[in-house]
């Protein structure tokens, strides 16, 4: 198997650019539960029905809903040599199912991303300008919330396995920092 990693860090970090980047250069699949699920809410299915209040509203779509869905994305032929983990899991409990599903490597590192919270919310508003219709300044500061009480345990969670990179900076930058921090 290959290079099994995971990307930690609030809304805003730049989780989405620099795993897409990643994915690219280490030519393993990019596993995105928010792009998977705002899919889903587009498309109208039924999942997509049923995270679309939750998600409107800055809280998190259910564990068991995210958990199938990741399962479900990694049995496919091309996580098999690897797979780059974004927004999943996002709390310990998905954490632990994710353990359970793969085994105790399903993680190889996690790698945190670090923004301070003034450059997230600048971030995010502009992807709200740019339409995303989950992000406005509201709902950006309860997601905020939520990722302080659900995802930062991880952190613990995941102890020497996270190596942390600066997310500030330009995206070129940030990447280099990435690519550092796995070698």
């Amino acid at each position: 198997m290959g290079r099994r990693i995971l990307f930690l860090g609030p809304p805003g970090a730049g989780k989405g650019t620099q795993a897409a980047m990643l994915a690219t250069a280490l030519g393993v699949p990019h596993v995105s539960t928010g792009v998977m699920l705002r899919e889903a809410v587009a498309a109208g299915t039924e999942l997509g029905k049923r995270a679309k209040s939750i998600m409107a509203g800055g809280d998190l779509v259910p564990d068991d809903l995210v958990v199938a869905i990741v399962e479900e994305r990694l049995a496919r032929d091309d996580a098999a040599c690897g797979y780059l983990l974004d927004g999943f899991p996002r709390n310990v409990a998905q954490a632990r199912a994710l353990t359970a599903a793969l085994g105790d490597d399903s993680v190889e590192v996690a790698l945190l991303l670090e923004v301070d919270e003034d450059e997230i919310v600048d971030r995010l508003m502009k992807r709200a300008a740019e339409g995303r219709a989950d992000d406005n300044e509201d709902t950006i500061r309860r997601r905020l919330e939520v990722y302080r009480q659900e995802t930062e345990p991880m952190v613990a969670a995941y102890g020497d396995k996270v190596v942390a990179v600066d997310g500030m900076g330009a995206v070129d930058d940030v990447f280099a920092g990435v690519v550092r921090a796995l070698v």
